[in-house]
């Protein structure tokens, strides 16, 4: 059962990381050995074995790159990409969620001094781009992509792309939103230029002004001809 499990998670790898060309290959990535890592200082924290669980996550640190806090619940096929990245201590991980390097899932310091979650959420099939920067008690929406180098502070909404700084949701072809996995998280197209996103929003609101414009004309002529059809489109104020 387990060699079947460890398969199973290896290719799940594969399957995001085309540079590995067996298991074996796999089995020498620091993020693998990050996670094998965790499963035992986590359940050393489980049992209140502190001390132990914490000098189990600075091995794997100095072994890895990697720093995942003993109390990080962290779900199925978790994989990092490359490493040197840092996970804290009431963070929760769903299952197949990819992170690249340098990403830290961060925590927020409670104003009221009081101890409770303080650090993201990432549900299933999340991707975080490397040296992304997820801050604070939020919520990853399932399927969604943070950028490289963004950084979020609010909830994101399952399957949105966020990207900049601070992060902010941006339009993506639908072929790519369709995609299962996103290297980086981030589409590489022409359609995913934050400038060019931002002129076709300014040409759609230019055109619904515009439309708007025809309507009211339109109804002013109306009104005219319904009274007086010496009545101008637009009366002129007073000069007095």
């Amino acid at each position: 059962m387990m060699l079947r499990n460890l398969k199973a998670y290896l290719d799940s790898v594969k399957s995001r990381d085309p540079a590995p060309r067996s298991r074996a290959e796999v089995m020498l990535y620091p993020g693998v050995w990050s996670l094998g890592f965790h499963r035992v200082a986590h359940r050393l924290y489980r049992v209140r074995l502190y001390f132990l669980a914490r000098a189990v996550n600075h091995l794997s640190r100095f072994l890895t790159g990697n720093d995942i806090h003993p109390g990080a619940k962290i779900g199925k096929r978790f994989f990092i990409d490359h490493g040197f990245t840092v996970i804290g201590e009431t963070a929760e991980i769903g299952d197949d969620v990819t992170l690249y390097q340098n990403v830290t899932l961060g925590g927020t310091d409670p104003a009221n001094g009081i101890a409770g979650k303080r650090h993201p959420t990432l549900e299933d099939g999340v991707i975080v781009g490397s040296g992304a920067q997820v801050l604070g008690p939020i919520r990853i929406g399932s399927r969604a992509r943070v950028g490289a180098n963004a950084v979020v502070t609010k909830d994101v909404p399952e399957g949105a792309t966020m990207v900049g700084i601070p992060a902010r949701q941006m339009l993506v072809d639908v072929t790519a939103y369709q995609r299962d996995f996103v290297p980086y998280g981030t589409p590489c197209s022409d359609s995913f230029d934050p400038e060019k996103q931002k002129l076709e929003l300014l040409q759609c609101e230019v055109e619904q002004l515009q439309k708007r414009l025809a309507q009211l004309i339109e109804e002013q002529r109306g009104a005219g001809r319904d009274g007086d059809d010496d009545i101008p489109l637009f009366k002129e104020r007073d000069s007095a």
